[in-house]
């Protein structure tokens, strides 16, 4: 073989060099010092990371707004499903409790009575029902797409608010028509709203996790909440109640904020040991309810 050619061959063939030894060295020189993500050990209950929850809460109000806009999406009625619930629930409960049955109403016009109490029921209710099944029917975002997943039955509970406000719009007009004059005790409306909205997220939340793990808990919720609108007083005043009896219903935590409402509404007394009552079973159910959200949280993507 002559010169030429050897040299021909080196030419077309690439030298042997240290490049891949250069691209490593290189990589090492440019990872940042402090580490971008550091990856520990879970424990078994988590912190809340309520810097997470902040920095995505634009995403909440966009699951929010989606789930407002599909919840009426293709019906006839639209948003005025959120007036007929609680009114013809109320003019049943008018014709065979308070006309038929003759049930007390506190010197109320049974029919103010009733709606009053149905009004954060029906929230309640409605919020509990879709937050506790939000995580399975967003399954599609969890398992692709990594944000904390407490902004899921959160934004179902905040969508029910919109129903609240509407519905809360038909009592004005109910009062109106009644002749019954607010107080300045129609301030306590707001704090009782937030009062509620927390009971039903914890309640939610907790829900929400145990549906992903057990299927059987979205066919036991409604029944648990039927059963529940039975021993809160929406029909009947908690005064109707013995003295023992009182106290068990108490444990209730929509006892106290149902009858706070109609103090709120009407200008009755407040019965602020019922509404301590329900404040802190409220927020202890709350925060277990998020720490142990915390803790199942990590097994949603595998089995949702």
């Amino acid at each position: 073989m002559s010169p030429t050619s050897i040299n021909s061959a080196s030419a077309l063939t690439p030298p042997i060099s240290a490049t891949p030894d250069l691209a490593s060295a290189t990589s090492l020189s440019n990872l940042p010092d402090v580490p971008l993500v550091t990856i520990r050990p879970s424990k078994s209950w988590k912190s809340l990371n309520v810097g997470e929850l902040w920095e995505h809460r634009e995403l909440l109000y966009f699951l929010t707004w989606r789930d407002v806009k599909v919840r009426y999406k293709q019906t006839s009625l639209g948003i005025a499903w959120t007036v007929i619930q609680p009114l013809f629930t109320m003019l049943v409960f008018t014709l065979i409790f308070g006309r038929l049955a003759g049930v007390p109403s506190d010197n109320i016009p049974y029919p103010l009575f009733a709606y009053a109490g149905l009004l954060p029921w029906t929230f309640f209710s409605n919020a509990v029902t879709t937050s506790g099944n939000s995580l399975v029917t967003s399954s599609h975002l969890i398992t692709k797409v990594y944000f904390p997943r407490l902004i899921v039955p959160s934004a179902a509970v905040s969508a029910g608010l919109l129903d609240f406000g509407i519905s809360f719009g038909l009592l004005i007009l109910l009062m109106i028509y009644y002749k019954v004059t607010p107080t300045w005790h129609l301030l306590m409306v707001l704090p009782m709203l937030l009062l509620t909205t927390l009971l039903a997220l914890g309640v939610g939340i907790w829900i929400s996790a145990l549906t992903v793990r057990y299927r059987d808990v979205r066919f036991a919720v409604p029944f648990l909440l039927q059963l529940g609108m039975f021993i809160s007083p929406i029909i009947y005043p908690s005064s109707l109640l013995p003295g023992r009896w009182g106290k068990v219903f108490a444990l209730n935590p929509m006892t106290g904020i149902i009858e706070g409402y109609r103090s709120a509404l009407f200008g009755k007394p407040f019965k602020w040991t019922a509404l301590a009552a329900s404040s802190l079973i409220t927020v202890a159910l709350l925060i277990y309810s998020a720490y142990a959200f915390r803790r199942m949280e990590k097994g949603f993507a595998d089995i949702v």
